[in-house]
């Protein structure tokens, strides 16, 4: 049984069939769903577009109809025993009758369901709400979740995007599609951090020394933030980049993680955590130098800081920030302001009624970082009483709070292929 809200199933927010051809951040070549033909994405896109490579990076558009291909390949495939039912409709709460008996899910319309499994897969969250932001809420010109609608720009307005990750590359890129009709942009963010941009991908250019990150990893922070810039610099000794240091870094995250003391990771969400986000989430060479254009054009201004208060002012917005580094605030007149700071992955701030449900019933914990909900093995959800909750499970992004690396393609198809594993098989 696959129960959906949305339209169309297998496409999310991420892989929505828009009006703009919004492009991956990652090649053809990494984005297979399936570990066992590493090639399938790319070869089912060159069935569409015969030129495509292995380094391109396509539209998102694509990858959700390539998802919705897998899943009519393997419902057509599977066994005579075995149905895929679609049910349209929002849960919005699940109850667990005894321990070990089936759970009921309930949904928003009056109705209930009984199953013997539950596996939570809603995708990325919305946006987090802005503080500030509630002094503009109902204001015309406030873009809450740029996802949520398609966002129009004229080339008279100001425009001012939080954030200076992937979302306001996205939202930069659409602005600017049109030379006659981009708006002056700027674009804040506490560090004024811009993510660089990829290059061609070579998973045999370098190997670091696992065990000496692991090392450095236990005995301190400090210890191995040094050891990553080691790697980096001995990735580029050996005629690559720093790139490949942080790819090998990523695939040992989660271990890395998971021994990390507490005290550890509130420091590197602190003091580290945007060093590594923009340094792991890069951006295709064509919308960096879009980006870089409008910035040598005088369009596009990249600014550190904090967000102070926003003001209705005649129709426009007002937004005052302190600039990193500065005691004095600056202020700025803008006509649309689009909150581009990406997912909010904190269930203990979400607004979804599930997430609330599950929270209110015991059935799920926040992690106290607010990057997700805490697991066991296979994606097993851990309830209040801290243990795995039987037959209840989720797969997605927020298995960041127990591996810190789970948003790409390769981590999270890892997690769906071993949690599917386990529910194919006989359980007590």
């Amino acid at each position: 049984m696959l129960i959906e809200r949305g339209a169309g199933v297998g496409r999310g927010v991420a892989y929505a069939e828009r009006g703009f051809p919004y492009l991956l951040n990652v090649p053809a070549s990494r984005m297979s769903a399936n570990s066992l033909a590493p090639q399938e994405f790319l070869r089912f896109a060159q069935e569409r577009i015969p030129k495509a490579t292995g380094e391109d990076f396509l539209p998102r558009a694509l990858y959700g109809e390539y998802l919705q291909q897998v899943l009519l390949a393997a419902e057509l495939s599977a066994p005579r025993t075995i149905r895929l039912e679609t049910w349209r409709g929002e849960v919005t709460g699940v109850r667990r009758l005894e321990r070990h008996l089936p759970l009921q899910l309930e949904f928003s319309d009056g109705r209930r369901l009984t199953a013997d499994d539950v596996v939570l897969a809603p995708g990325n969250p919305k946006p987090a709400s802005l503080p500030p932001a509630k002094a503009i809420a109902d204001h015309p010109g406030y873009v809450a979740d740029p996802w949520s609608q398609d966002v129009q720009f004229a080339r008279h307005e100001t425009v001012l995007l939080i954030g200076t990750g992937l979302t306001m590359a996205d939202i930069v890129n659409i602005a600017s599609v049109d030379r006659h009709a981009t708006p002056k942009i700027h674009a804040l963010s506490r560090h004024g951090l811009l993510p660089p941009r990829q290059t061609p991908f070579r998973p045999e250019a370098f190997r670091g020394d696992g065990n000496a990150l692991l090392l450095a990893a236990s005995r301190s922070l400090r210890g191995l933030a040094g050891a990553v810039r080691l790697l980096a610099s001995e990735a580029e000794k050996c005629g690559g980049d720093w790139r490949e240091a942080i790819t090998f870094v990523r695939h040992m995250a989660p271990t890395i993680w998971q021994r990390m003391p507490e005290r550890d990771r509130e420091r590197f969400l602190r003091h580290l955590r945007a060093q590594w986000d923009v340094h792991r989430h890069r951006l295709p060479p064509e919308i960096l130098q879009r980006i870089d254009g409008l910035r040598n054009a005088g369009q596009l201004q990249i600014h550190a800081g904090r967000i102070q208060r926003f003001e209705s002012r005649a129709g426009r917005i007002e937004v005052t920030w302190r600039p990193r580094h500065a005691s004095q605030l600056t202020s700025l007149v803008v006509d649309k302001v689009i909150n581009c700071t990406g997912p909010d992955y904190s269930i203990a701030r979400s607004s979804e009624p599930l997430w609330r449900n599950l929270l209110q019933r015991g059935l799920c914990v926040s992690d106290p970082f607010g990057l997700g909900l805490r697991t066991g093995p296979k994606g097993a959800v851990i309830d209040a009483d801290g243990w795995p909750g039987p037959h209840l499970f989720y797969v997605g992004p927020m298995l960041r709070a127990d591996h810190w690396e789970a948003t790409a393609v390769g981590e999270l198809r890892t997690h769906a292929e071993s949690l599917a594993a386990l529910l194919a098989t006989e359980r007590t």
